[in-house]
């Protein structure tokens, strides 16, 4: 099933879709990351929207304009993209009202004095510049080049084979192996190549010269079952690997990282898994996006559950003191 997110307009008829998320609130004991989870949890199972390389940006975007619609302090109605949409005219009129009286703000809920009291205090006199102070705190400006900058300090983006393409060598895995495939002369024949596969190591080259890849594996191998074959313009190594339900951030410990986060296993290679194993294997990567996206992952959310009816069913008991892990 196909999702494709460009525009949200649910001004024409604001009400349409209360009652049935009500119903999710009231399940959800009015707890709002638990509500957002059972939402996000709908959207992966029956659609592919998280799969979509702007999915972040698209929440992004619509985190931003929930809270530009809350900003004048009448609350998250459930109109609140037609609010939205009318807000440029709204911030204006406000401003203006407000240049006489810079305190004038304060009036407003927290929310709204958290953005807008300190520009006020700066520039009374200058209604505009209250928009860049919004914006700021909504959404940087530059969320497009932000976004990478991030990326990059949990890892490089993984190739279309869920590894890197390095300066000496590339690497392809699934979550049974990994391909290294390291370039070598041209005409090289296979009693010329040194390789020694071990449980926890790694060492690939040509005879009498260093290695081209050395050093302690990302993670233990069946070295048994591996192997390695070269065409005359490449050394190739398939790894087996132990643990055959994790990702390989890296061949071996000290050469650069991809980010897990951000593997996509194609769907046909998920449809040719046992059904325990595929249900293994879509947990983990629903909880990776709910790590990339700040949200409880599938074991968080239980515990919250059990807490919720916990205190449900002792409602003489204070839990103002509790802690939501």
């Amino acid at each position: 099933m196909s999702c494709v997110i460009e525009e949200v307009d649910l001004a024409s008829d604001p009400t349409r879709y209360e009652d049935a998320l009500e119903r999710i609130l009231v399940e959800s004991g009015r707890d709002a990351t638990k509500f957002l989870a059972a939402v996000f949890a709908i959207l992966h199972s029956k659609t592919n929207f998280f799969s979509q390389p702007d999915a972040s940006k698209v929440l992004a975007r619509l985190l931003r304009d929930v809270k530009k619609a809350a900003a004048p302090g009448k609350g998250v109605s459930s109109g609140f993209f037609g609010a939205a949409a009318a807000e440029p005219a709204v911030k204006h009129a406000s401003a203006a009202a407000a240049a006489p009286e810079p305190l004038e703000p304060a009036a407003h809920t927290n929310a709204t004095s958290q953005v807008r009291d300190e520009p006020a205090s700066a520039t009374p006199s200058t209604p505009e510049s209250e928009e860049p102070a919004a914006a700021d705190d909504d959404m940087p400006a530059s969320e497009g080049v932000a976004e990478p900058e991030e990326d990059k300090s949990k890892g490089l983006k993984p190739n279309a084979g869920n590894g890197a393409d390095l300066e000496r060598y590339s690497w392809v895995q699934t979550l049974g192996d990994v391909v290294v495939s390291v370039p070598v002369p041209p005409g090289t024949k296979g009693r010329q190549c040194a390789v020694d596969i071990k449980k926890g190591s790694l060492s690939v080259g040509v005879a009498g010269a260093p290695p081209l890849l050395a050093g302690e594996l990302w993670a233990p191998v069946q070295a048994e079952e591996c192997f390695w074959n070269v065409d005359g313009r490449a050394l190739e190594v398939t790894l087996q690997k132990v643990d055959r339900m994790a990702w390989w951030r890296a061949v071996v410990k000290g050469e650069p990282e991809i980010d897990t986060q951000r593997v996509e296993p194609e769907s046909s290679k998920l449809s040719d898994l046992d059904g325990e194993t595929r249900q293994t294997v879509e947990k983990m990567m629903w909880d990776q996006r709910q790590k990339a996206l700040g949200l409880p992952t599938s074991e968080e959310a239980s515990k919250q559950a059990m807490l919720q009816k916990f205190m449900a069913a002792h409602p003489e008991m204070d839990f103002s003191k509790a802690k939501m892990m």
